[in-house]
This record gives structure tokens, C-alpha cells and sequence, in this order.
């Protein structure tokens, strides 16, 4: 079977081409039918071709991502759902990339969406309690690592082969670092009939508040299955949203009634919240809490993540330096050849970054200058070599030193990082094998 060229379309302009089910994507996947399509992107079945386990592909025009402004957008879905691990989120597996396409490659959900089971009718009041548990689960998952997913319905809820729920589709996600100085968020998203009030009313909203409003909308439709708010008129429609005007349907038992009365509340500061939703007698009833593998994570703006306390690196983090997880070579950044590089230290952080620095005042003027706790930004004077050094824990007594530069113009003879800085580095560079020889 061919593979997918690493060329540029040659559809037209712009076009995000179908995919012959007859290629195989690097060798490894071979691609299926497709799933669906939005505006810069379609999704394929794909198989792994070595181990048959069947994946998910979201190809991603880079063309229309860089022409609609998306870039920003696409980077932080892929930074937000490398590091959400949880049973009822779909799993990003890898990231692969050609000059004109960005490709995720996810796990499966092959129960499909959960609108299109519901849209066959309304399920039973236990049923909605199953499905409602691993959303809320799922959802608390997300804003204990600062993530608000913002666009919560079920077309964005997936089915695995056990009919497990999945929540998919982060693009419109929000992090804490997006949040403005009042200490909201400002950016109006989301789709209409699940907005909440506070949103329409542009004067900031509490990511996780909206989140749950739309909880409250999932809830309903899957009780009633049919939305609280819709009307044929837009504005009427969002009317009824701000003043909260709503009826349930006669079959609603009155601690149903109660409950999703608390998430359609129009106040946010008196809508329900996650640890009143854990403890509610109708949300209990058959409750499991999941037991899953996680460290405890703030997501930072830049999708990178710390550790409550201190900036050591899990078992996750380690695997997302390889190459499979590195964003530096997914998107063209014109005028610069971007490049990523680590190494180990048993040095301090802060001896690292003052050691690269002095190195690099030794070859070059620094322009800019920009020190955090535990990195540096360095600029040249001519602009000609910028570096970026983050330094993140490993283990108690070793370190990881990420290297991102940006050369213009470099070449096999301007190789100013190879040639000229990493060689003054080498005696703080950690090599096992030296320490092992000389013990």
C-alpha cells in the first residue's frame, strides 16, 4: 500500500482532500473510512498496522489552521489532551506531521456519539445516572489540572465497545493561565442551546461554572431527550437561557427535578458545584469512585505541566519529550529553523541556567533577557539566536535540560548551540557511563 507523501496537497487551495482507504500514514496506519469533518480537519478510522488495534486520525489542514488564526488553538488541544489521562477522556496516543497536515492519532470510540444514541429516545433515569457519573468524573478530572473544556454536549461524547462514555473534541479548552486579571475568562464559545447565561451577558465567566451548566443541559437531554432551551429564533432562545425558564417533562422524579434545578441555576455564584454533585443523594446511588493511575498536575498555559509543590517529572512527562509528543516540529514557522534538544544534569537548576548564560554572553551580546524560576530566555543582538532553556526535576538528584533554539540562517557551518555553546556545557552534562566507570 502507498504511504502518505510528505509533500504538499495538490488539491486546491486550502482543500483538506479525502484519504484513500488504501494508504498507509507513515507506515503504521492504515487509514479507514471517514468519521466526520469540521472547518480545518477531518477524522478517519485508522488500523495500527502491526498490532491491528483500531485508532481514530484527525488530519489537520496546516494551511487553513495558519490562514483562519488557528494555530494557537490547535496547539493547546494537543498540549491539553497528551497530559489528561482518565478513563472516560479519550486518549491521545500520538502526534505525527507532514509539510501540509497534522495528524492526531486517538483511541477509538467505537460506540460512536452519544447524540446519535439518544437521539433514538430518551433513556431511563438510571441510565442517565451511569452515563452523568463518568461525565462528572471526567469533568472534575479536568478542572483539578486547571483544564475548562467549554463546549460540552453530546456530540462531544463519544461511546467505547462497553457503551463507557468519552469526552472528546478539546479545541474550544481553556486553561487557568487564559484567565484574565478579574479572574474570569472572556472568550465568548461554546454552541447555543448549552451556553450559559453569564457568557451571553459578556462580563467574564468561572470556566468551570459554564461547565457545569452544560452538564446540567447533557443531564436533562438525556432524561427527557429532547433540550430545556430551543427555539427556531435564536434571540428567543437566549432569552429563555438568561432568565432560566424551562419545564421538565412529566415523567422527571422530584430529586431529578431538584438536581439539575441546581446546575440551570442563571446565578453562578449559587450554581452547583462539583463537590456538592459528588455528595447528592441522587447522583450517589450506585456510585464507584474510579481508581485510575495520575499524579495531581496544574496545567499551565503553555500545556506544560508542574507538580503541586515541586517541578518533578512522572512517568508520563518522560515519555512526551520523544518525538511522538514534540509540538516545536508540527507547525512551519517561517524565518526560523526551530530545534529541540535535552540533556540530564545532577547540577542545580539554578547553576545550569547561570552556566548557560555566562557561555552565552562569551559568544554572543544578549539583546533580551528573560529569567524565571526555572528557565531563561536568551535573545542575541542581531537577533540572529534565540534560546530558550527550561530545567525540570527528574529525580531527586537529576535534572532535564530543555533546549529550544531558533537560528536564522543556520547551516551546517552556523551550528552556534552545537559548535560553539553545548561543548562548554559537557561538565554538566550527566554521562552514566563515566559516573559508573569511576565508581
Amino acid at each position: 500500500m502507498p504511504e502518505v507523501e510528505d509533500t504538499a496537497s495538490s488539491s486546491g487551495a486550502g482543500e483538506l482532500p479525502e484519504i484513500s482507504s488504501e494508504i498507509t500514514l507513515f507506515g503504521k496506519y492504515e487509514m479507514g473510512k471517514l468519521l466526520g469533518c469540521g472547518a480545518f480537519a477531518k477524522v478517519y478510522h485508522a488500523r495500527n498496522v502491526d498490532t491491528g488495534q483500531s485508532v481514530a486520525i484527525k488530519a489537520v489542514s496546516k494551511k487553513k489552521v495558519f490562514k483562519g488564526g488557528f494555530m494557537a488553538q490547535v496547539k493547546r488541544e494537543i498540549a491539553i489532551m497528551r497530559r489528561l489521562r482518565h478513563p472516560n477522556i479519550v486518549k491521545l496516543i500520538e502526534v505525527l506531521a507532514t509539510k501540509t497536515k497534522i495528524y492526531f492519532v486517538m483511541e477509538f470510540a467505537k460506540g460512536g456519539e452519544l447524540f446519535t444514541r439518544i437521539s433514538r429516545g430518551r433513556f431511563s433515569e438510571d441510565l442517565s445516572r451511569r452515563y452523568f457519573q463518568q461525565l462528572i468524573s471526567a469533568v472534575r478530572f479536568c478542572h483539578s489540572r486547571g483544564v475548562y473544556h467549554r463546549d460540552l454536549k453530546p456530540e462531544n461524547l463519544l461511546l467505547d465497545e462497553n457503551w463507557n462514555l468519552k469526552i472528546t473534541d478539546f479545541g474550544l479548552s481553556a486553561v487557568t493561565d487564559q484567565i484574565q486579571p478579574d479572574g474570569l475568562l472572556h472568550t465568548l464559545c461554546g454552541t447555543p442551546a448549552y451556553v450559559a447565561p453569564e457568557i451571553l451577558a459578556k462580563k467574564g465567566y468561572d470556566g468551570a461554572k459554564i461547565d457545569l451548566w452544560s452538564c446540567g443541559i447533557v443531564l436533562y437531554v438525556l432524561h427527557a431527550g429532547y433540550l430545556p432551551f430551543n427555539e427556531t429564533n435564536l434571540m428567543a432562545m437566549y432569552r429563555r437561557i438568561y432568565k432560566g425558564e424551562f419545564r421538565f417533562p412529566k415523567w422527571t422524579s422530584p430529586d431529578l427535578r431538584r438536581f439539575i434545578s441546581r446546575f440551570l441555576d442563571t446565578n453562578p455564584d449559587t450554581r452547583i458545584t462539583v463537590d456538592e454533585i459528588i455528595n447528592d443523594p441522587w447522583f450517589k446511588k450506585g456510585y464507584k469512585e474510579i481508581k485510575f493511575q495520575a499524579e495531581d498536575f496544574e496545567l499551565k498555559g503553555d500545556g506544560s505541566q508542574s507538580t503541586t509543590g515541586t517541578d518533578c517529572l512522572n512517568a508520563f512527562d518522560i515519555i512526551s519529550f520523544s518525538t511522538g509528543f514534540d509540538l516545536s516540529g508540527l507547525f512551519n514557522e517561517p524565518d526560523f529553523s526551530v530545534r529541540r534538544e535535552q540533556f540530564v544534569s545532577e547540577e542545580k537548576p539554578e547553576r545550569i541556567i547561570s552556566r548557560i548564560e555566562e557561555e552565552f554572553r562569551r559568544i554572543e551580546k544578549v539583546k533580551a533577557r528573560k529569567r524565571k524560576e526555572r528557565g531563561v530566555y536568551l535573545e542575541g543582538q542581531d537577533s540572529n539566536f534565540i534560546l530558550t532553556v527550561n530545567v525540570h526535576q527528574l529525580t531527586e538528584n537529576l535534572v532535564v535540560v530543555e533546549i529550544r533554539r531558533r537560528e536564522i540562517n543556520s547551516g551546517p557551518t552556523n551550528d552556534i548551540w552545537g559548535e560553539k555553546l553545548r561543548p562548554k556545557l559537557v561538565d554538566i552534562i550527566y554521562d552514566p557511563v563515566t559516573v559508573n566507570a569511576s565508581e
